[in-house]
This record gives structure tokens, C-alpha cells and sequence, in this order.
């Protein structure tokens, strides 16, 4: 099993000083942004900029702009010339996915979910062959739904992105950013929802949110014992039935322990 990033920080793409410090603040994944976080009069500033650190060998994903935008071609050109970035591509739908694999075959994509079409064409953006992953664009989706992201109201939608990125054998989807940068509590409680419904990880909007997205996502003391356990007994039954605290071990429990296990290894 692929040992996944949990935690995503975003970066403005015409902010180069702090490039080196994201990639330093222990996320596992940092996404230098040209879209939202970028100005239209400094979209080609940042473009080179992203460019020039990506050409110094650093690794990062990069947020270009989306399709319908006149910036979409340029940083799309950006991109095939620097090996070493991976792609989030905003406001994504199967035709933009599948123009975007078509320009950068074999290159790490995923796909931001944030428009109602989108959800509702879940399926088919799911079965453009080269993405890699989902994420949940959470702030504009509620925006246009008008479905406020607050206690519950989004879960039904989070589930369906969850299910249909297993169904297409996707890494576990990203969730939406959390607004509050400032209580880590709170930040470990978003995270703590997101993991029970299923994803993968999430995005963050500044380093202070890193910590606790990646402590929420790692398993207990307790979680990661009984893993080593069920592997262990596992291992020494050769494969058949055995049991574990009085229960027995299965395959989809032994593909538990191990998820439970890398998972503790990614944080």
C-alpha cells in the first residue's frame, strides 16, 4: 500500500520567500498556488516564480489556473517543462481532467471537486485514467450550493467523494481547507471529522494549522497496538484463521491493520 500525504499547505505562487519555509513546516505535500491566492496583475510573476523554484530541483504540486481562465495554456507549458511538479487543477471537470492528462502523461494530477456540476458528474471525472486523487474545494462548493459547510450539512456530499474515488481505486480524497487558522482544537476536530468519513487528508491555508491536521490523522497508541498485533498473529498462522482479543481475523481486518500502520508512518 502507497503511504499517503495527510496534510497539504497552500502557498502563493508570487510569495517565493516563503516557499522554503512551507516546505519546511512538515506538511507533507505543499501546493504553490497561482489561482486564488494569486492577483491577476501578478499571475505571470508568479508563474516564473514557481517556475524558477521547481527548476532548482524542489518538488511541489502546483494549483494552476483553471480552463475557462486565459492563464490556463501558459501554466500548462509551465509545467511540462519543469519534471518535478505535480498538478491540482481547480474548478475540475472530465473534460478539463482529461486535456490536462493528454498534456501531462504520467504526471501526479488531482482533481479539485468544487463545483456542483462536478459532484454531480463525480463518476465520470472519477474515470479520467491518470488522476490520482480528489479533492474537496469545500469553500466554493458552498458557495454556489448554498449549503453552509457547518456541523453536518456537507456530509452527505464528503461521503459520496469518499465512495466514489474507492470505487474508481483512488487514493483516499483531500478534504476542504478549515477557515480557522488560529485553535488548534478546532483544527484537530474539523480533521477528526474528516478522517471518520473517510478522507485522506487536508488542506491547509497556513503552518499552524499542519500540526494538528497531521496528529488527527495518526492513529492511537491503542489503534496501533492492536494492528501489530492482528499482523503479528496474522504472520505466525501462516495466513489461516486465527483470532485476535477473542475475534477473528479476517482479510478486510488484516487490510486494516496494515492502512492503520502505514498511516502511522505518515504522520
Amino acid at each position: 500500500m502507497k503511504k499517503i500525504s495527510r496534510s497539504f499547505l497552500f502557498v502563493p505562487g508570487d510569495r517565493p520567500e516563503r516557499f522554503a519555509k512551507a516546505a519546511a513546516s512538515g506538511a507533507h505535500d505543499i501546493i504553490l498556488d497561482l489561482e486564488d491566492a494569486v492577483s491577476i496583475d501578478a499571475k505571470p510573476r508568479a508563474r516564473e516564480a514557481v517556475r524558477e523554484w521547481l527548476g532548482q530541483g524542489n518538488s511541489a504540486l502546483v494549483r494552476i489556473n483553471s480552463a475557462a481562465t486565459p492563464w490556463f495554456d501558459e501554466d500548462l507549458k509551465m509545467i511540462a517543462a519543469v519534471p518535478n511538479a505535480a498538478v491540482m487543477l481547480p474548478k475540475a471537470d472530465e473534460r478539463s481532467l482529461a486535456h490536462v492528462v493528454s498534456q501531462l502523461p504520467g504526471r501526479r494530477i488531482v482533481a479539485l471537486i468544487e463545483t456542483v456540476a462536478a459532484y454531480l458528474d463525480l463518476k465520470a471525472v472519477c474515470a479520467v485514467a491518470g488522476v490520482e486523487q480528489l479533492a474537496f474545494g469545500s469553500v466554493d462548493f458552498s458557495t454556489e450550493s448554498g449549503i453552509a459547510d457547518e456541523d453536518h450539512a456537507l456530509d452527505a456530499v464528503r461521503t459520496q467523494i469518499v465512495l466514489e474515488s474507492v470505487r474508481a481505486g483512488m487514493l483516499p480524497p483531500i478534504d476542504g481547507v478549515s477557515v480557522n487558522f488560529s485553535d488548534a482544537a478546532l483544527i484537530a476536530q474539523d480533521t477528526l471529522r474528516s478522517r471518520q468519513l473517510g478522507f485522506g487528508a487536508k488542506l491547509c491555508i497556513h503552518p499552524a494549522q499542519v500540526a494538528p491536521v497531521n496528529g488527527a490523522f495518526a492513529p492511537s497508541a491503542a489503534e496501533i497496538d492492536w494492528a501489530q498485533r492482528v499482523l503479528a498473529a496474522f504472520e505466525a498462522s501462516g495466513g489461516a484463521a486465527t483470532a485476535v482479543d477473542g475475534k477473528m481475523i479476517d482479510k478486510p481486518l488484516v487490510d486494516k491493520a496494515r492502512r492503520i500502520i502505514i498511516a502511522a508512518a505518515s504522520v
